[in-house]
């Protein structure tokens, strides 16, 4: 037995329910997320990404990550750390010919650096809407996409430098099966990044975010997406996700090491970040 939401189900029953909310849900997903946080998930994402501080050459695997927004930030950052890189190898060699600055800038062609990033979401709908804004965005070099299973992840041990999962804990079944699985893939020195709602620490911000939550969203659901079921279930899957120091503990015994979280808005979500050695 397991919960959906607020109701009791058996763990087959969620994941097909989970399943059915995301395939639901992914066409309005960017605009509910505006609509939900008011557009504060974008700068709770770049945090994310700034706390990851990824160099070139950095792999990593997004979780959960179907529609893109921490693949395309990852590339991003890479991308300005890489021209930064280049311009100033550059400064150090005025005197080089305009021919050696010529080869030197085809010996780097790739704006990566060879950094990679895998999406996978278990979700075929999720992975299809972050396709489609890749194509549109502009983004091919250094993505690909996985339809996976964050319980059982299709990948070798000891592959990616850093695991990511943003907003997507809170909707694994076994979130103890997912935390194993991101330490088994992870190379030894690779990093855990996990962004999630959380428990708010202020009692009179506590209230107020209950009553947005409850009475606010779900509606929001129904006139955005014409959906109010599957809102309803996001907010009631919030409650019952586990409070910061519960998740952290968690995050140790499945072996991580220097295991902490940074609360952002008084807690409404939180990062919590570990290492393995």
């Amino acid at each position: 037995q397991t919960h959906f939401g607020f109701q009791t189900v058996t763990e087959e029953e969620r994941r097909e329910k989970i399943n059915q909310v995301f395939e639901s849900v992914a066409k309005k997903y960017d605009v509910m997320n505006d609509s939900m946080t008011l557009g504060i998930h974008r700068l709770w994402k770049d945090v994310l990404v700034r706390k990851m501080n990824p160099s070139p050459g950095t792999q990593l695997l997004d979780v959960a990550g179907g529609t893109g927004d921490i693949a395309f930030r990852f590339i991003n950052y890479v991308r300005s750390v890489r021209e930064r890189q280049l311009q100033r190898r550059l400064k150090h060699h005025q005197n080089l010919s305009w021919q050696e600055i010529a080869q030197s800038y085809q010996e780097d062609k790739s704006p990566l650096g060879g950094s990679q990033v895998v999406v996978c979401d278990i979700n075929k709908e999720m992975l299809k809407v972050g396709k489609e804004k890749a194509q549109d965005l502009g983004y091919s070099e250094g993505l690909s996409w996985v339809l996976g299973n964050a319980e059982e992840l299709p990948f070798d041990d000891d592959k990616f430098d850093v695991y990511t999962i943003a907003f997507g804990i809170r909707n694994v079944t076994r979130i103890d099966l997912a935390l194993q699985e991101a330490y088994r893939v992870l190379k030894p020195g690779g990093r855990f990044l996990c962004l999630e709602f959380s428990q708010v620490s202020n009692p009179l911000l506590s209230r107020l975010y209950d009553l947005y939550s409850f009475q606010v969203i779900p509606v929001l659901g129904e006139v955005i997406a014409g959906d109010w079921k599957s809102y309803q279930y996001l907010v009631e899957s919030i409650r019952r996700f586990p409070p910061q120091e519960e998740l952290k503990a968690m995050i140790e015994d499945a072996g991580f090491f220097k295991v902490d979280y940074q609360n952002l808005n008084s807690g409404i979500v939180a990062i919590h970040s570990g290492f393995k050695l």
